[in-house]
């Protein structure tokens, strides 16, 4: 498979299995806390990765591997716990694209440091989607500003910079980085929650959801990682963000959420801004 389509491929394979994941964590979110929910997930992608890095017989990670690892993980634990917190009290139509903003625009401008400058169209793309987020956090009539923008936006900020840090994972192994990252993780919310394993438990009526959120999440991270090593960074990013897609598709199947037309034409910037950002490949 050329690398243009691979590139493209393994981003758009990461938005799908993320925009997923996050469906199924949110809703558990929303039944218990969500630091609880991300540490179960991660544990099961822990779980995950270490059995796939031992089929592909992966080497060892090299201790500069561990270190991004290990700062990607933090970066993800608190990206994931904002974001799922925003899930669970706002709406995923809406809070899913802004995150995915930021989660696709601050590593297009890290590589238009290291990898160039961006295009005008990516020019465009950044700027339509400042208009997406004041479109979709226009205050209601009766209910005021949307919930969880500000966690969203925190979330973004964090998974931007995961993006950035997985990618400086050198390319002999995939698997292994991931794992290290999901164990930092785990160790940074034990941590804030002291040490406490009791309390990082979600009740036990929540475990179909939060494996399937773990797994789905272990595999998007895998294959933004095979897209970053085969492509630019920035396209990537920015096609692994398209992962609000999946979480407002289902969040309407399922939940049978509804968003006003301002918010809606909100959500649509965002989703075109999205694209206009990779326009540069």
């Amino acid at each position: 498979m050329p690398h243009a389509l691979a590139t493209v491929v393994f981003g758009l394979a990461a938005s799908l299995f993320w925009g997923s994941g996050d469906f199924s964590g949110g809703l558990a979110s929303r039944k218990d806390n969500a630091s609880s929910v991300v540490f179960v997930a991660y544990a099961v992608g822990a779980l995950l990765l270490s059995m796939l890095a031992l089929i592909w017989r992966e080497p060892l990670p090299s201790p500069i591997n561990v270190l991004w690892g290990g700062l990607a993980g933090i970066a993800g634990a608190i990206g994931l716990v904002a974001f799922y917190k925003a899930l669970s009290v706002g709406r995923m139509g809406i809070v899913a694209p802004v995150s995915a903003i930021l989660t696709a625009g601050l590593p297009v401008i890290f590589s238009a440091f290291t990898q160039g400058l961006p295009s005008f169209l990516q020019v465009g793309g950044f700027v339509l989607a400042l208009v997406a987020v004041g479109l979709i956090s226009r205050p209601e009539r009766a209910q005021g500003r949307p919930e969880g923008i500000g966690l969203a936006l925190l979330a973004g900020c964090a998974f931007g910079c995961f993006f950035i840090l997985i990618s400086r994972l050198n390319t002999t192994s995939t698997f292994w980085p991931l794992a290290v990252a999901r164990l930092v993780s785990m160790l940074f919310l034990l941590a804030l929650g002291g040490f406490r394993v009791r309390k990082m438990l979600p009740k036990r009526t929540l475990a179909p959801l939060v494996t399937l959120s773990g797994a789905c999440d272990a595999i998007g991270n895998a294959f933004f990682v095979l897209a970053a090593h085969i492509g630019r960074l920035d396209v990537a990013a920015v096609l692994s963000s398209l992962y609000p897609a999946a979480t407002v598709l289902l969040a309407a199947i399922v939940v049978k959420e509804r968003v006003t037309r301002i918010q809606s034409l909100g959500i649509l910037c965002a989703l075109v801004a999205i694209p206009l950002i990779s326009a540069k490949f």
